[in-house]
């Protein structure tokens, strides 16, 4: 069990896109657990209170063309990915347990996951022997704006 996170500094307004934007240009070596949790508090408290947070068992379906990320899974220890166009209509399914009560990104699987696979992940990729899959990383924000939930879990 990991020990509580104190409270933020002062004035904390970073979100993970900035802190790995800080990372990319070499201001920062890491991104502590403290940071990223401090960075996972403040998207939450941007939210709209009427928020719903994914959960396992939810289907989503893209209202419109939006670009997300994607990863692709090997069967190594690497991970890889990018960004990728999702187009309206495109359903995606939350079928994990989100890592925590109130998620502000998820992974999902895509529901057509072949159809997909071949419009996003390279086929460099998908044909390589150690190419274990994809999947999509979806912020709480965008699927409560950008998609409707079809279905969820009970």
């Amino acid at each position: 069990m990991s020990a509580p996170v104190p409270p933020p500094p002062p004035g904390w307004n970073k979100t993970l896109a900035d802190l790995f934007a800080e990372a990319k240009r070499g201001e920062r070596k890491s991104i502590g657990n403290q940071e990223a949790a401090w960075a996972r508090a403040y998207e939450r408290s941007l939210l709209p209170a009427q928020t719903r947070f994914p959960k396992k068992g939810d289907l989503y379906e893209a209202l419109e063309d939006l670009t997300v990320n994607y990863l692709t899974a090997w069967q190594a220890p690497f991970t890889g990915g990018a960004e990728c166009l999702m187009l309206k209509g495109d359903r995606v399914l939350v079928d994990d347990e989100p890592g925590q009560a109130e998620p502000i990104t998820v992974y999902a699987r895509a529901v057509d996951y072949e159809r997909l696979e071949r419009r996003i992940v390279p086929e460099s990729d998908r044909t390589h022997p150690k190419y274990g899959g994809f999947y999509v990383a979806l912020n709480t924000a965008d699927l409560n704006t950008k998609f409707r939930l079809v279905s969820e879990t009970l």
